[in-house]
């Protein structure tokens, strides 16, 4: 099935989203900062066979629109994601996000009025009080420019860093794309994330949470806080796998996410083929 884009009007304008699917459970995908719904490009289609799959562009962020100022914090974001989820129809959601998207999954489905059926997350950024100033202070620098393209360099070295010497040239380049599209806001939501505090809100989420994640994640040292504070809470661990599972793994991250959803949506159970 093919996936189709659109837009939901919010208070903050309109936000982006990629869909795909005609039937079955709801799921909803946030995405990392500072990067767009096009991470789910491969994910969609694997959904969309069996669930009404949405991808969100975080405000700011993709074709979405911003926020009012750089001072937004994550609930104000997640405000605005639920408004764009519930002006396209989602009912009781899965959600899930990573990083920057795990933490809009939480506080949207606290967001959305009827609640979501679960919760999939892939590094929930728990961190204590040095490690949010650190981050604070040394994870967003002014991107680079002169006439010899030094944002681009900039770019790739940055998530050659982040990401692994040995990232795919096609992930590289979608990185580097997406954060140039937003180079002059492209902390926005990083520092709203880094200011936040999920924990809160997820030792308050009655759904089930799948914590989905790649061994080797940044933050995948915080998974076992998560499944402590989450009330119903599992740990599915991707072997090997340095991060970004949705961009690396595809087939296995659509196929964990159908398979919870459908654990936790009986109601919505079909074969799967």
């Amino acid at each position: 099935m093919r996936t189709i884009g659109g837009y939901a009007d919010t208070e903050w304008g309109q936000v982006h989203y990629r869909r795909n699917g005609e039937s079955g459970p709801w799921i909803g995908l946030f995405h990392e900062s500072p990067l767009s719904s096009r991470v789910y490009e491969a994910v969609l289609p694997l959904l969309g066979r069996h669930a009404r799959a949405v991808a969100f562009d975080t405000p700011g962020y993709g074709a979405s629109d911003p926020p009012p100022s750089r001072h937004t914090e994550i609930p104000d974001y997640a405000r605005v994601l639920a408004q764009a989820a519930a002006r396209i129809g989602m009912e009781r959601p899965v959600l899930g996000g990573v990083h920057t998207g795990a933490s809009l999954a939480i506080e949207t489905a606290a967001a959305l009025p009827g609640g979501v059926c679960g919760l999939v997350l892939s590094g929930v950024a728990l961190l204590d009080d040095a490690e949010r100033a650190a981050y604070l202070s040394r994870w967003t620098p002014e991107v680079p420019f002169d006439d010899h393209g030094a944002q681009f360099g900039w770019g790739v070295e940055r998530y050659r860093r982040i990401w692994g010497a040995d990232v795919p040239p096609e992930l590289l380049h979608l990185a580097v794309v997406e954060l140039m599209r937003t180079h002059d806001r492209y902390d926005w939501a990083y520092q709203a994330a880094f200011r936040h505090d999920p924990a809160a809100s997820l030792a308050a989420e009655p759904a089930p949470v799948l914590l989905l994640d790649a061994e080797f994640d940044l933050l995948a040292d915080k998974d076992p806080r998560a499944l402590e504070l989450a009330r119903d809470a599992r740990l599915l661990t991707l072997a090997g796998l340095p991060g970004q599972p949705h961009l690396r793994v595809p087939d296995r991250y659509a196929a964990e996410i159908l398979a919870f959803a459908r654990e936790i949506t009986p109601e919505e159970r079909e074969p799967l083929s």
